[in-house]
Formats: C-alpha cells, structure tokens, sequence
C-alpha cells in the first residue's frame, strides 16, 4: 500500500487493540481537519502493509460510542484483506463555523502527534461565515465629496500607473470595483480595506484608527532606559507607506562597515529588508486582535517588527510557503508595487541579509503576535551555536528556491571565512542536521568535498 498520511488520511497498525478514547480524539482531529479517514490495520511505516487488527469487533457498539461522546456520526465498514482484517472509520468534517472538542481538548493533527488547537487557529474556525473585517463598513453615508476628502484617490491612479480620470465619478467606480467603497444610492459607505490603505487620516476612521502602526525607538539594547521616541503612523497603509519606511531608517543607529562590501557609514540593515518585513506585517497581521499593534521596535543592536495574529505558515516554511490571512488586501498592495509578488519578500530578506553578512533573521510565533527579528552585524566568532544553525538552514533554504544548492563553500562564503575555516563549516553542517533542519541531496554520497544539502522539507 503506497497511499501516505495526510491531512484527511492516518493509518494505525492496531494489531491487538486500539481503545474508544484515542479513536474518539482521531475522530475529532480528523472532523476539525475537514474529515477523513482512520484505517486500523495498515501499518503506519511505509510500505504500509496490512498486518490485521483485533480492535473494536463489534462496530455497531463502537459506532454509539463515539456518537454518545461526540455527538457525530462515524461510519465504520470491517474489510477483508488476506494479510488480516481492516477497518476504515469515515469522518465527516464539522460543520461551518464550529470545532469539536474532545474532554474539552480541540484537537488537530501535527505530523504523528495530536495537539491541541492553538487559540488563533480556533478563532478562525469560530469567524467562518462572519463578514470579513475588510469587507465592514468604516464609514456610511458619504457623498462622493466626502470620499475623496477622507481617501487619497490619486496615489491609487498614481501607483497604477495610470492617468487619474477627469471625471470624477470614473474614479469613484474604480474604488467601488476594488471593494474600496460601496455605493448605496446616491451616497458611499468606505470600507476597512478602503479607509486602511487609502485614509488620508487614520484617526478620522473609528473602527481601524487602532490599526495605524507604530514605531518605537528604544534607548540601548532594552527597554530598561526607556524610549527616545514612540509614534503611530496617521496614513493608511498605501498612502504613508513610503514615509514609514523612510522614518524608520532615518531612526536606525549606523555602522562603520558593515560586511566586506562596505567601507563607509551605512546604517545597520538593509533597506529591502526593512521594507519586505514591514509591509509583510502589515498585510498578515490579525485584525480581529484588539488592543495590539503593528509594531517597530528600534533598538542599538537589533530591529523587532511584530504583528497581532501568528504566521499563517510555519516558521521554517516562510521562504517556500505562502499563504495570507487578508488576500483582498495583500493582493492590491501587490498589484500597487508596496510589497512583493506572491512568495517572494522572505526571499528577498534572507538574500539581503546574507549580502550585509549579518546574522540570520529570527522568526517567532509567540502568544497571540508574530515577530521577525534583524539582528546587528557581529563577528562570527561572536555568533552563538544557535546563530550559526539558524544561518545555515536559511542559507540552504534559500538556495533551494533559487534552484541551487547549499555546499560547504557556498556556506563559507555566506559567513565571509576563508577556505582553511572549512571544518568549522563541517562542524555547522553537521549540527543542523542533527537538529534535522537540512539533509543530504544524495543520502548515497560519501564525498563530504562535494557533498551538497538541501532543506529538510524537499
């Protein structure tokens, strides 16, 4: 049997027994993953064979159980196989908008393991069906006056590269086709969507003037001495975007050199990657997190952009894996050129990072926000074990989706060392691929000259 695990399939040997309790919480995992099955008596090794089960004979009483527990209905049909009996358990997904729970667990599936739900993921399944918080009402009842007094219309037309409309209601059916307003009579409701990227004046639009990020230049390497200055931006999100991004590297301390390219005062990171991971924050952020900001935090030696709501993709997934939590949103800052196609700005990041020689960027689910971290440049000899790790699987990450790949040449030249230095690189190596964040390409390979890796994930 070739079939793998998936999210809507699991395979479990049970050869003698497999009790009511674990399969009502795979009943659970699997209906909150959308439905599936569970095969008992397949092994769940590859190849998968049949080895037979002895559990749960009578499945007319297994089948009450679990509807008695959960309040579902699992079908359940006994197979015959010549290597032993197997039974498939068929789970139908819940329904729109609700979450089983198992003894009050809401339980998922990660990799073999059953987890609870995490509360952002639970949240988005209670949200199903709710009106999206873009979509909402800002402001209602406005005349086409008040609409190009309270959104900068021209930016938009500007950014497009298009000329801006002589006629006034040309502009004003342009917005209504990107969702921007909505005209009802002969007056316009302003949407979040339209009220956050275009506002003239944040603060003049109740429901999303909490949504203005801010920026926080902190005195030293901690809060500790306080802060030298703390803002919020007024515009929305398209409108002062560029002003944003000009404030913060204007606040950053600056390096004499910076990475073997540089002899010069430069300040202390890369301006591509400052721009990715704010507009990357701005665009995935939770709004349906109240009293949390997006958020920069300057201080002597690193740089924190955090933003309410966790990383859709897991952390080390973000330079191969995408996926938005506001595709209406990100979608137009895409096509008006703020931030990066579909996929790319991590990219963009790690490469820029990498070309500074500076250490590796950190990314971090945490509570109820998400933060990248850019770290100051250091001496590599100053670069803790978990630096250099980190550094190496992004590296090789990195060249995975450039369609290369990592070598311990490629990975010396990344960290600026000389040829000689190479068993130090080995040693890096090595330690990621015990902690199983890189693998060999060629596991038959035993030239370690030539030897060349790839993300785990590939």
């Amino acid at each position: 049997m070739e079939s793998g695990e998936t999210e809507n399939l699991e395979f479990k040997s049970a050869k003698i027994d497999f009790n009511q309790t674990k399969l009502n919480r795979y009943c659970v995992a699997l209906a909150n993953e959308g439905g599936g099955y569970l095969i008992l008596g397949v092994d769940d090794s590859n190849p998968r064979k049949v080895v037979g089960t002895k559990a749960f004979l009578d499945l007319n009483n297994t089948r009450s159980k679990v509807y008695d527990k959960l309040h579902i209905r699992v079908d359940a049909q006994e197979i015959s196989h010549p290597d032993g009996r197997v039974i498939v358990f068929s789970i139908s997904s819940r329904s729109l908008g609700s979450a089983l729970h198992c003894d009050g667990s809401y339980l998922m599936r990660v990799g073999e393991d059953l987890v609870p739900m995490s509360p952002d993921h639970l949240r988005k399944i209670f949200d199903e069906g709710k009106p999206d918080f873009l979509s909402e009402v800002a402001l209602a009842n406005q005349s086409e006056e008040d609409v190009i007094r309270l959104l900068d219309t021209q930016i938009y037309f500007d950014l497009s590269q298009t000329a801006y409309p002589a006629q006034r209601s040309t502009v004003l059916e342009r917005f209504v086709a990107e969702g921007l307003i909505v005209k009802k009579g002969t007056s316009f409701d302003i949407t979040n969507l339209g009220a956050l990227l275009f506002a003239k004046d944040l603060r003049k639009f109740e429901t999303i003037s909490s949504k203005a990020p801010r920026v926080i230049v902190f005195d030293g390497t901690n809060k500790v001495k306080g802060t030298l200055s703390d803002i919020f931006g007024r515009m929305g999100y398209v409108v002062g975007f560029e002003s944003l991004i000009e404030y913060i590297i204007s606040q950053l301390p600056s390096n004499e050199v910076v990475g073997k390219a540089f002899r010069e005062n430069v300040k202390l990171f890369p301006g591509v990657a400052i721009r990715e991971l704010v507009a990357n924050a701005l665009v995935h952020q939770d709004f349906q997190e109240s009293g949390m900001f997006t958020t920069v935090e300057i201080y002597k030696d690193r740089m924190e952009i955090g933003n309410p709501g966790l990383s859709p993709v897991a952390t080390d997934r973000l330079l191969d894996s995408y996926q938005s939590r506001n595709e209406k949103l990100a979608d137009l800052m895409r096509r008006l050129r703020v931030c990066e196609r579909q996929g790319s700005g991590i990219d963009k990041v790690v490469a820029s990072v990498e070309t500074w020689q500076l250490p590796a960027p950190d990314f971090r689910n945490s509570d109820k926000h998400f933060t990248a971290i850019l770290y100051s440049d250091i001496a590599f000899a100053e670069m803790s074990k978990k630096d250099k790790i980190r550094a190496c699987f992004q590296h090789c990450a990195l060249k995975y989706v450039m369609n290369e790949k990592m070598s311990n040449q490629s990975l010396r030249e990344r960290f600026d060392l000389s040829d000689s230095q190479a068993d130090i690189i080995s040693g890096i190596i090595k330690n990621a691929v015990e902690e199983g964040l890189i693998k060999l390409e060629d596991p038959e390979s035993t030239s370690k000259r030539y030897a060349r890796y790839v993300p785990y994930w590939a």
